[in-house]
C-alpha cells in the first residue's frame, strides 16, 4: 500500500468525507445497504484539503499521460475537481453529463473538445464503474481518444474492476477502499471486530443486509 493512499484516507477520515458505520448502514441511491459511504465533494469545502486532491490528481496525469491535451470530468461529483486539475495543468476543461441537456443544444459533453483529442478523464468516486464508463463511450463516440481514468477513491468492486478491463480503460485513484479500512482501524475509528463485515459487505454489496 503507498504512502499517499494512506495519507489521503486519514485526510478523508478527518473531515468526515468517509463514514464507516457498520452498526447502521446506509441506503445508497441503487437500493444497496452499506456500510460505508464516500462523499469526496466535501474536500470541496477545506481548501488545504481541495488543494492536497489537485495537486495530487494532476500530479498523476502529469506522470502517467504527458501527451494528454485536455481533462474531461465526469458529471456531477467530479466537474469540480476536474476543472481543478485542468486549471492546474493549463489544460482545456470539459464535462460529460449523464444523458443530453433537454435544452438549448442538447448537449452531452460540455466544453469544446475536438474529435481526435487526447483526454484523461477525471472521477470523484468509482463504485461499479457504470457512470464513469458512459463518460468514457460518450467521448469515444465525440472522437476523442480517452487515455485513462484518474479518481480520487475506488471502492474496488470485483463488478467495477472487470468493467474497466473490458473497457480497456486504465484506472488510478488516490486512495482505495483498503487504505481507507487499514487507517480507519489504526486511527480506532473502526473496531477490529467491524473489519471482517466490511470485507463481507465488499464482496457481495448487491445482497448484504438483506
Amino acid at each position: 500500500m503507498s504512502q499517499l493512499k494512506e495519507i489521503f484516507a486519514e485526510k478523508l477520515l478527518a473531515v468526515k468525507a468517509i463514514k464507516l458505520q457498520p452498526e447502521a448502514p446506509f441506503t445508497w441511491a441503487s437500493g444497496w445497504k452499506s456500510p460505508f459511504y464516500c462523499d469526496n465533494r466535501k474536500t470541496l469545502a477545506f481548501p488545504a484539503l481541495r488543494s492536497f486532491v489537485k495537486l495530487e490528481l494532476a500530479r498523476l496525469v502529469a506522470e502517467m499521460y504527458p501527451q494528454a491535451e485536455a481533462i474531461a470530468g465526469v458529471a456531477t461529483g467530479a466537474i469540480a475537481q476536474g476543472a481543478l486539475v485542468a486549471d492546474a495543468l493549463s489544460l482545456p476543461f470539459a464535462y460529460v453529463r449523464s444523458k443530453p441537456k433537454d435544452h438549448g443544444m442538447t448537449n452531452l459533453i460540455e466544453g469544446d473538445l475536438q474529435p481526435g483529442m487526447k483526454v484523461v478523464v477525471i472521477e470523484d468516486l468509482i463504485s461499479t464503474g457504470g457512470s464513469s464508463l458512459k463518460a468514457v463511450e460518450a467521448l469515444r463516440a465525440h472522437g476523442c481518444e480517452v487515455l485513462g481514468m484518474v479518481a480520487a477513491y475506488t471502492y474496488g468492486f470485483p463488478v467495477a474492476e472487470e468493467a474497466f478491463k473490458a473497457a480497456g480503460v486504465t484506472l488510478t485513484t488516490l486512495t482505495d477502499y483498503e487504505a481507507v479500512v487499514t487507517t480507519a482501524l489504526a486511527t480506532g475509528y473502526i473496531k477490529a471486530e467491524h473489519v471482517e463485515l466490511l470485507h463481507a459487505w465488499r464482496a457481495n454489496p448487491a445482497e448484504w443486509g438483506k
